[in-house]
């Protein structure tokens, strides 16, 4: 019987030749990505698995098949067994049974559909699961508002309620080609990079399995797509985001052992995760004040109004894939304010952004740049 992999070895070779190391494993999950799309395909033409186009909210006049986060999930799970390694800073089994059941949820609403109540309970469920059992969660706000260590009970609620949060908003930013797909790229790409330079390997080769992932499945998601990655998909997404964010503020806080150490991470994990928790907030905020319900479906997410604006699917992924960039350099530029600040200052870039928007789609409406359309 072969013996296991050394995990002190594998983190040397990661250490050692880092560019090698994870360009392959990178290159890796996007090729078993692209090699089971086609297959996918294929099944979904001959079982006519094609997406609902009576939604008043589809861009699409054809059938299009949302299993691609099938392909995305093998993946995903294939290269971090193989390459991952045995390392206590990261549960990988609650990890694996959380990423199970929403794939499984997911498969679900995808073919057939799932009532929210559903959703939300194994949401619940797989937060608990991570929180709980995985002990993925922030202990500290590094001082955010004045709170720095965090009761245990506080701490939990909290980290379960940040892991519903991201996973439903990658969901709902999966409206668009490209827009859920380019945005994981961008996240985990910057985690995977922070967590090499935090010495954090296995973390790190996480984020970048999902990279490599997410990237096979854009060749075929991008206008004019020919596959959806569903909810199979957007909650993987999530998921993964949700949990690198949480090991990279918990990461660096300040304990006497930790050698790198990032003082503005609660800020930075926020501006890489900006573009899909904003929208979400955002949308649930307008649907509430209306007197709606926040899960109600609408078009007034930012991509849909992009689109309002004539941007085809691809050009508004790349503004607000544009918009996420700057944010996460705000941080890096203005690191030195203070977490509380920066914050502040995200949200901030954030509704004078969206206000941009407001007042294009006024004046387009209009037909007039004027400056009155700035408040009305």
């Amino acid at each position: 019987m072969p013996a296991s992999i050394d995990p002190d070895r594998m983190q040397d070779f990661l250490h050692a030749y880092p560019l090698i190391a994870y360009t392959f494993i990178i290159a890796f999950s996007t090729a078993i990505t692209l090699l089971a799309i086609p297959s996918i395909l294929h099944v979904a033409r001959e079982r006519h698995l094609y997406d609902d186009l009576g939604s008043f909210r589809k861009h699409h006049d054809h059938g299009i098949p949302r299993l691609g986060g099938i392909a995305i999930f093998v993946s995903f799970t294939i290269t971090s067994l193989l390459f991952g390694f045995a390392d206590k800073s990261l549960p990988t089994n609650y990890i694996l049974g959380a990423c199970i059941i929403l794939f499984a949820m997911g498969m679900k609403d995808d073919l057939t559909g799932v009532n929210s109540s559903t959703k939300f309970l194994l949401q619940f469920i797989v937060g608990a699961i991570l929180v709980v059992l995985g002990n993925i969660r922030i202990s500290s706000l590094y001082g955010i508002f004045g709170v720095y260590d965090l009761p245990y009970i506080v701490s939990v609620v909290l980290s379960i309620l940040i892991i519903t949060l991201i996973v439903n908003a990658f969901n709902l930013i999966d409206g668009i080609d490209g827009l859920a797909s380019t945005t994981a790229i961008i996240a985990n790409c910057t985690f995977g990079g922070l967590f090499i330079y935090m010495h954090q390997y296995q973390l790190a080769l996480v984020s970048l399995s999902l990279v490599g992932a997410v990237a096979g499945f854009l060749k075929y998601n991008l206008s004019p797509a020919k596959i959806f990655m569903g909810d199979t998909g957007s909650l993987l997404l999530g998921l993964i985001s949700a949990v690198m964010a949480l090991k990279f503020i918990e990461l660096n806080k300040l304990t006497g052992v930790n050698t790198e150490v990032l003082y503005t991470a609660p800020a930075l994990a926020l501006a890489i995760l900006i573009g899909p928790i904003f929208d979400t907030l955002r949308v649930f905020t307008l649907r509430i004040a209306a007197g709606q319900s926040p899960f109600s479906a609408d078009r007034n997410h930012m991509h849909h109004r992009l689109l309002t604006l004539g941007f085809t699917h691809i050009q508004t992924t790349l503004i607000l894939a544009g918009f996420n960039i700057i944010a996460i350099a705000i941080v890096f530029i203005f690191g030195n304010i203070g977490n509380s600040a920066l914050i502040m200052l995200i949200f901030l870039f954030s509704m004078l952004f969206n206000w941009f928007i407001t007042f294009l789609i006024r004046s387009k409406a209009r037909e007039s740049l004027s400056l009155r359309n700035l408040f009305v």
